[in-house]
């Protein structure tokens, strides 16, 4: 990804908690969350930054792929929702590009 975009700043969070303090002290423009992550899962995490920051536009990318796990999604903020079976690599720089480059 970072080759795709030269000036992107990467974060990487293993938890729950640890991502929701990397969104209050880095103030990121884009989120990629898992739902299952330990401690909290992603669904409260995107709620939460949601209503911190409704400007952050979140990116679920999960292998529960299932119409009760989008519709969750979206209700909790999530602006976009992929599988992690199906998507290729491709796919998620068009949807970052689609995002950004204007």
């Amino acid at each position: 990804m970072s080759s795709s975009f030269p000036s992107i700043c990467i974060e990487e969070a293993a938890e729950g908690e640890e991502a929701l303090r990397k969104v209050k002290d880095f103030g990121p423009d884009l989120i990629f969350m898992d739902i299952e992550l330990p401690g909290r899962n992603g669904l409260v995490i995107t709620e939460e930054a949601k209503d911190l920051y409704p400007e952050i536009v979140i990116v679920i990318l999960s292998n529960y792929d299932s119409p009760e796990y989008r519709e969750a999604a979206h209700r909790k903020g999530a602006d976009y929702f992929l599988s992690k079976e199906s998507t290729t690599a491709r796919e998620i720089i068009s949807l970052v590009e689609s995002i950004f480059v204007k």
